[in-house]
């Protein structure tokens, strides 16, 4: 996957804009990155240890570090810093926000958990 031509956190640290070339921008909510970011703590190591995670709808990006020329580690202010957002995740994830957001969603209601803290 070709590298990005531009990420953008926003000013209020809430949102996070990935361009790609010859491609619309992919705006990404932090809440969004951080609910399914790519870390072992969020998507375990099988599907069925993947873990929901409520209470992040205020969570802001802190930093963005690049990894290589691959990826970038986004550090949120609640201190999650162990996900590498490879440029297909991004890839992927912009293409495939509304329907994960949606699962995302479907679950906090059948687990009984809330996007508020």
């Amino acid at each position: 996957m070709t590298a990005p031509t531009e990420l953008r956190v926003s000013k209020d640290r809430r949102l996070m804009t990935v361009t790609f070339p010859g491609h619309a921008p992919f705006a990404f909510p932090a809440e969004l990155l951080r609910v399914l970011s790519p870390s072992a703590e969020v998507q375990g190591h099988s599907p069925d240890q993947r873990v929901t995670v409520p209470g992040k709808k205020d969570v802001a990006i802190v930093k963005v570090e690049p990894v290589g020329n691959y990826a970038v580690r986004i550090i949120f202010d609640d201190m999650h810093d162990t996900g590498i957002f490879t440029w297909d995740y991004f890839h992927t994830l912009g293409h495939e926000k509304e329907s994960r957001w949606q699962s995302y969603l479907d679950e906090l209601a059948a687990k009984g958990l809330s996007r508020e803290r």
